[in-house]
């Protein structure tokens, strides 16, 4: 009998060239390219739509954190034996009830080969998009309008809030300092200055400037909010971070700055970032990520009338910033060649359980 695969939440349609070219008498391939609502959110009726779609499936093929897999959806999934995702970790799945099912969880490897990965590559492109209001200009043109979007504001030499100076969030800046000689100030819960320069370090850059300041100077949270003139979120989700930016940080910034977040939606108060943003408390904000994803047709980040009538400039994207045809290419190939191995009885690579 063949063994059913189920490639979830293939946006772009990229899997079907890897696994069409399974041999259909030992795999049988169904495609569900529409995310439903994940398992833990959804009323009951939806929770059965996705264990009614997931259950005759002896594989399943996952893209990061577009669909979780709970331990409540997982104990529903009787006939599951493999579960393929991209990347090298994903926190949407339950891997200790994996490993407690003795479900193996393969990842899979990044092929991107640049100097910069996509995703620093999205942050800046949403950073210099929301501050030279290129989404709202090309909105006004198409319109009939010309020059009735406001000023673009200029980055160069202004200071660059990084909040999490990890291997993001030092890429992003580094950007930003050689390019636009932007002034990188940064926090985290447990950043020292020692670790700022060794991150300075590791981008390539010398730890002071000419005149003495940190290239890459580690301050206070406060101070983070209070003086940046962008602010990038470069935090990894977790219990510690769940909800780390709220209303009061956001209140700290000034009237002319940016907030900018492509990590992970619910590292902020969801609620507390459409407050400052309806009432124009700061410039605008540039998401590529939200709480629930895909976004709910009526979700107020939806809304077209974003910079009028008061409210900010709000730039937002699908989650777009791994979303390079290279990197999704590279993990469905690596997915096909895992599912192979474990077909054939050879050990799995990228094993997460």
């Amino acid at each position: 009998m063949a063994t059913k695969i189920a490639v979830l939440d293939d946006y772009q349609g990229c899997a079907k060239q890897f696994y069409d070219k399974l041999d259909p008498a030992k795999f049988a391939v169904s495609y569900f390219p529409d995310t439903l609502l994940p398992y833990k959110v959804a009323p009951r009726e939806v929770q059965d739509e996705l264990v009614r779609r997931l259950e005759p499936f002896d594989v399943i093929s996952s893209m990061r954190e577009r669909t979780p897999f709970p331990a409540e959806l997982l104990q529903r999934l009787p006939n599951l034996k493999l579960l393929l995702t991209s990347g090298v970790r994903n926190k949407a799945i339950d891997l200790p009830a994996c490993a407690a099912r003795g479900i193996p969880v393969a990842g899979a490897t990044d092929t991107h080969a640049g100097p910069t990965d996509s995703t620093t590559e999205h942050a800046v492109a949403m950073i210099l998009g929301l501050a030279r209001g290129l989404a709202a200009n090309d909105a006004a043109v198409k319109a009939g309008q010309w020059q009735s979007s406001g000023f673009a504001t200029g980055l160069g030499g202004r200071v660059f809030g990084v909040l999490g100076l990890g291997r993001l969030g030092a890429a992003v800046a580094r950007v930003m300092h050689l390019a636009l000689g932007m002034r990188v100030v940064a926090w985290s819960a447990n950043l020292t200055q020692d670790a700022a320069d060794d991150q300075a370090r590791r981008a390539g850059l010398p730890v002071e400037g000419p005149d003495g300041v940190k290239t890459f100077r580690a301050v206070s949270r406060e101070e983070l909010f209070g003086t940046a003139d962008v602010v990038s979120v470069h935090l990894v989700l977790s219990d510690r971070t769940r909800g780390i930016v709220g209303a009061q940080d956001l209140a700290r910034m000034k009237p002319t700055a940016f907030f900018v977040n492509t990590s992970r939606g619910p590292l902020v108060v969801e609620r507390d970032l459409l407050d400052v943003l309806k009432a124009g408390r700061i410039r605008g904000a540039a998401l590529d990520v939200f709480d629930l994803e895909p976004l709910p047709l009526d979700s107020e980040w939806r809304d077209a009338q974003w910079g009028k009538n008061g409210t900010s400039q709000v730039l937002v994207t699908p989650h777009m910033g791994y979303v390079e045809e290279t990197s999704i290419a590279g993990f469905y190939r690596k997915q096909v060649a895992n599912l192979e191995r474990w077909v054939a009885g050879e050990s799995l690579e990228t094993l997460l359980t």
